[in-house]
């Protein structure tokens, strides 16, 4: 599959319908001399492009570039890193959700507001009050409630939150996260106030609960436990809450009969591709479900300079998802 995008870079891609076509919101990598670790600093992006286009099937059609959207320039808070996006539409309004290193150097999550699926958004002056970590993902049910999802291990810093808390551990920065037969940490939720731009209650951990057992997914499951990129998508009834392994670098998938949990696993979703980890989402568009991803193909493995991909994707009889490879 050939990247969508070629002129820049980009990642972590949240796709979304609205008005009857396609948007992409990704993260936009740039060149830089910051050498690759696992507190993740060499992800050091600026801006946020959207990008649009009118099918995929039976090949994607023109993808346009909105340009730069927004910029860490315009956001007060900010003080560098604009990672993985997301986007959502309610009553009439567009907001962008993203999350970045406050002036402490603590990731925080911010939203924009805007008329239209490309903008202009204009920032709050602060951050969500009562977020942390990385990778909003925002998911407007049914009944128009909508819900944050977010939350990532190691450079996300979910680690250094313990349960329910707001309260940051500094100790605990880097690649550390509980080990042996402890619960592994699940991402966390939390319902998002009418008018989208605060948390109408504290984020609360959704932990990933093994099939069998009926426990949660253990700490040194390293291929199913959650690590980052986490999405939420609707179909035949039920919730689907799929997200990346990290350091084994599997998508897999938990499903549920509600937004709030709890989730049970389901499988795998991509097996690895070409670059440390992948991060996605899942959308039906034109009566077809795809999953968008990325990969290091395009810039022949470093790490830091990913490509926006898209495949088909299938469910069987009982409602799983199907397993598949980046081809």
């Amino acid at each position: 599959m050939a990247p969508l995008i070629t002129h820049i870079y980009t990642a972590d891609p949240s796709a979304h319908v609205f008005n009857g076509k396609l948007y992409i919101y990704p993260s936009h990598d740039r060149e830089t001399d910051i050498q690759f670790n696992d507190n993740g600093d060499q992800y050091d992006m600026v801006d946020y492009h959207v990008f649009s286009l009118d099918t995929l099937h039976p090949s994607p059609g023109v993808v346009t570039d909105h340009g730069a959207v927004l910029r860490m320039e315009d956001i007060p808070w900010v003080s560098k890193q604009l990672w993985a996006p997301d986007a959502a539409y309610k009553d009439g309004k567009y907001y962008l959700y993203f999350p970045a290193r406050d002036k402490e150097g603590i990731f925080r999550i911010g939203v924009a507001e805007g008329p239209s699926p490309h903008g202009p958004f204009v920032p709050d002056a602060n951050a969500i009050p009562g977020s942390y970590s990385i990778d909003p993902a925002c998911f407007v049910d049914d009944d128009n409630q909508a819900y944050l999802y977010f939350g990532g291990l190691w450079g996300g810093q979910l680690q250094c939150y313990a349960g329910n808390t707001e309260t940051y551990n500094p100790s605990l920065q880097g690649p550390h996260e509980r080990t042996g037969d402890q619960p592994s940490q699940g991402p966390r939720v939390a319902v998002l106030s009418s008018d989208m731009h605060s948390f109408a209650s504290p984020p609360v951990e959704l932990p990933i609960l093994d099939p069998e057992t009926n426990a949660p997914i253990a700490a040194d499951d390293h291929d199913r436990r959650f690590f980052e990129a986490a999405w939420l998508h609707k179909a035949r009834g039920r919730y689907y809450l799929s997200y990346s392994t990290g350091d084994t670098h599997f998508l897999c998938y938990a499903t549920s009969s509600s937004p709030l949990g709890p989730f049970v696993y389901g499988g795998r979703i991509l097996e690895p591709v070409l670059g440390w980890t992948t991060h996605h989402s899942i959308v039906e568009f034109e009566g077809r479900t795809y999953l968008f991803y990325h990969d290091c193909e395009l810039s022949k493995g470093v790490d830091h300079l990913r490509s926006v991909k898209v495949k088909e994707i299938f469910y069987d009889d009982e409602g799983r998802i199907l397993t598949t490879t980046a081809d």
